[in-house]
């Protein structure tokens, strides 16, 4: 199917391969974002440590909230973060530090489960695109077999492509068989593909849940940088608009 995209007409496995290159950008970029919160949190001294709600409070310090919008999105951050140390139960920067070794427990085996689900995609929806490849291309070899030698030639040049196409995509599905069966087995095929696709996209959830948790994580670092800058004010208890975790 290369000579297809290359001729800037999309095939469904030319837009299989964008999505795994973007799947696994995205993984990468996650595992990097994992693996910076994990490095901050291992480096704050605990005795040290700033609370939860005060990594809260000080999220936005040295941004100009001028705006409306700006401070709106402000308590929106807020209020995610918020939520996100009740649902979780954390309190402290032990237990988040603990709640991000989960996230990135979760991270791999979410990693793993896409990737190897997508190398079983691409199996499956290159055997489809051969057994394709054949039957389109079937007629034109038939033809070519039952002509007359002497007319062979001639009808070989001018199908050359097709007749190339078939007998390339019937060694491969030879292959793939390995003498089990005449005929792929194109029904159960596709229905093994849909079933993996489906499952792909649930993990795909996961990593989009992870990032949003992630999201709040990194909220809290800025509280916490904020927080040891020297223009910040000096630190004492306090509450998030009278709430408490």
């Amino acid at each position: 199917m290369r000579h297809m995209e290359r001729k800037g007409i999309r095939t469904e496995r030319g837009d299989i391969n964008r999505a795994v290159e973007v799947t696994n950008n995205k993984l990468s970029q996650q595992r990097a974002r994992i693996k910076k919160a994990k490095d901050w949190l291992y480096a704050i001294p605990i005795q040290d440590a700033p609370t939860m709600v005060e990594m809260m409070n000080h999220i936005a310090d040295g941004k100009n909230l001028d705006s409306h919008w700006k401070r709106i999105r402000n308590l929106q951050t807020t209020a995610k973060v918020f939520a996100f140390l009740q649902r979780n139960g954390l309190s402290d920067v032990t237990q988040l530090a603990n709640n991000i070794e989960q996230m990135n427990r979760r991270h791999y085996d979410t990693a793993n489960a896409i990737k190897e689900k997508t190398r079983r995609i691409e199996t499956l929806t290159k055997h489809l695109e051969q057994c394709e490849i054949q039957k389109q291309n079937r007629a034109v070899y038939q033809k070519y077999q039952k002509l007359d030698p002497k007319k062979r030639a001639a009808y070989a040049e001018k199908h050359a492509g097709e007749i190339r196409l078939y007998k390339e995509a019937t060694d491969y599905i030879k292959a793939v068989m390995n003498g089990k069966a005449e005929v792929p087995p194109v029904k159960a095929w596709r229905a093994e593909l849909a079933k993996l696709t489906a499952e792909r996209y649930e993990l795909c959830d996961e990593y989009y849940l992870l990032n949003d948790e992630l999201k709040n994580v990194e909220a809290l670092r800025r509280g916490a940088e904020n927080i040891m800058r020297e223009d910040v004010p000096e630190r004492t208890p306090t509450r998030a608009q009278g709430m408490e975790l």
